[in-house]
């Protein structure tokens, strides 16, 4: 079955065919010189790509949300990244090309360089992740946003590995100086989902840091201004083949001379996490995990992924990537309800 939706897709004109998620299975998405037809079409089928944009991968020039879309192919569940134009595996994003003046951080520094930013600091790159029998959160320091440029480049040290990835909308709270190079919201997402976003959230940090494998409860708008981000993506109906365990929760502390050491969080509740990397999977004792079908989606400077909520992903960056997203909530109707059943299944079933 095909269900058919026009929404307003403000940007450059243009025409073609770009992949992105529905809740649960990708879908195809073609759009019109004037709006986009969202034509959901919940199958694991291979449709072309073809894009009419001149999307070159290269610095936004202008605001976020001043998008145009644009079918680059750059989304495959095999990681590689077939060329603009052609046949390619079904994927998930929408991409977009950036128009206008744009934010660019570095050439900021002299209004936003001394500027304080909550960076989460770990010894491996991991943060809020399992480490050993424990979910480990990162140690947080208050550094200058110079600071982290001049380690980022080369021209500082500092122990561990550094990402400013501090939510809960730190771009407003932390940089607002930035505000004025990028609109407050995504307006056709606005539109489309009824509401503005609870949180934009500024992203910069090395090529070691990663996120691990989890799930949110917002409907996710992810915008990269510089380098690269790498999202491996399951879908909410992959629950059964992804465990989930129970962790003492630890936050890392960084001593003075520099090393790191875990201290337990005993006020806190064991935290409910998953245990398993995708990019090395232990299907010995996971074996469930191989019928789970990862798909995998590079976004570049420029452009833009929509990502569900409850859609599960797992990112890496190239060094020094820059990124937005704008965080809105889900609503917790149909599909919510369909989740806590699929995963009450899960648990009772033993599959974790």
């Amino acid at each position: 079955m095909v269900w058919g939706h026009s929404v307003a897709c403000p940007g450059k004109a243009g025409s073609g065919t770009v992949t992105a998620c529905c809740w649960l299975q990708p879908l195809t998405l073609s759009f019109s010189q004037s709006s986009a037809c969202l034509l959901l079409c919940p199958t694991w089928t291979s449709p072309p790509l073809h894009s009419t944009s001149t999307g070159t991968g290269s610095a936004p020039t202008g605001p976020v949300s001043s998008a145009t879309p644009c079918g680059t192919g750059r989304l495959s569940r095999s990681g590689r990244s077939p060329t603009s134009g052609g046949a390619a595996p079904v994927g998930c994003g929408w991409c977009f090309v950036a128009s206008g003046h744009g934010l660019n951080v570095r050439s900021s520094r002299a209004t936003v360089g001394s500027t304080e930013v909550s960076v989460a600091i770990t010894p491996d790159g991991y943060a809020d992740a399992v480490r050993a029998d424990r979910f480990v959160m990162p140690a947080e320091r208050r550094l200058s946003l110079s600071c982290v440029l001049d380690v980022l480049e080369g021209r500082a040290q500092h122990p561990g590995v550094l990402y400013v990835q501090k939510q809960c909308s730190n771009l407003p709270t932390e940089l607002p100086q930035l505000l004025p190079d990028l609109e407050p919201h995504v307006p056709w997402a606005s539109e489309a989902l009824g509401k503005m976003p609870d949180a934009v959230n500024f992203w910069l940090g090395e090529a070691a840091a990663v996120t691990s494998l989890h799930k949110d409860h917002y409907e996710n708008l992810y915008c990269v201004v510089s380098g690269e981000k790498h999202f491996l993506l399951h879908p909410p109906s992959d629950r059964p083949f992804i465990p989930y365990e129970l962790y003492t929760p630890a936050t890392y502390q960084l001593t003075e001379e520099g090393s790191f050491k875990m201290v337990d969080e005993e006020a806190m509740e064991k935290v409910p996490w998953i245990p398993l990397d995708p990019l090395a999977p232990d299907l010995a004792r996971y074996p469930s995990y191989s019928q789970a079908q990862a798909l995998h989606c590079t976004v570049r400077a420029g452009e833009m992924l929509y990502l569900p909520a409850l859609w599960f992903h797992h990112v890496q960056q190239s060094h020094g990537c820059i990124a937005v997203n704008f965080w809105y909530d889900m609503e917790y109707d149909l599909k919510y309800s369909y989740f806590q059943l699929l995963d009450s299944l899960t648990k009772a079933s033993g599959l974790d």
